[in-house]
């Protein structure tokens, strides 16, 4: 059973930084591209950034690129996501998503069959 779990969420203030971590276990040595995705108060839940296995392919939500950068570190199974420049409106649950390696990189919560529970990620004005 492939498991996620998010980590590094919190309260910051406009314009501060902060890395979310995701550790996948329970994979038994498969490949995965990882996404994250984030769901805001009363939206649906969105793409924000995702990179596969090898790390060639990526891709990232207009409303953050040049502000975060996805990055992993397949030898401790773990992806992250680092969020320079944090905006009230990038407030949400932040969520990791995997799925079995592809040559494309999906940017829609159907590509994924598994999710972590989430992390809160809160910035104040």
């Amino acid at each position: 059973q492939v498991q996620l779990v998010e980590s590094g969420g919190g309260l910051v203030q406009a314009g501060e930084s902060l890395r979310l971590s995701c550790a996948v276990s329970g994979h038994s040595n498969r490949e995965y591209t990882m996404g994250w995705f984030r769901r805001a108060p009363g939206k649906e839940r969105e793409f924000v950034a995702v990179m596969n296995w090898s790390g060639v392919s990526i891709a990232y939500a207009d409303p953050v690129k040049g502000r975060f950068t996805i990055s992993r570190d397949n030898t401790k199974s773990t992806v992250y996501l680092q969020m320079y420049g944090l905006e009230p409106e990038d407030t949400a649950v932040y969520y990791c998503a995997a799925r079995d390696n592809m040559p494309f990189v999906p940017t829609t919560t159907m590509g994924y069959p598994y999710w972590g529970q989430g992390t809160q990620v809160t910035v104040a004005s």
